[in-house]
């Protein structure tokens, strides 16, 4: 078993990551939501699948940081 001490700093860089993350997501989604309409079939899904596989990591690292609580 780690230390506490561990355990809070990988909370902590898990919480910034996560955040990045988010903001991340947010940029995605308005590009998906302003532009998709005016860009190519095959550019607007590969958008769509970035912005799932982005909200997939979120979640997953969301969960792992739960574990550490």
């Amino acid at each position: 078993m780690r230390p506490h001490n561990a355990y809070v700093t990988m909370r902590n860089e898990l919480n910034t990551i996560t955040s990045t993350l988010d903001d991340l997501s947010k940029r995605i989604t308005r590009l998906v939501e302003t532009a998709g309409p005016d860009v190519a079939g095959d550019i607007y899904t590969e958008l769509v699948a970035a912005e799932r596989t982005v909200g997939t990591l979120m979640r997953r690292l969301n969960r792992v940081a739960t574990r550490l609580s």
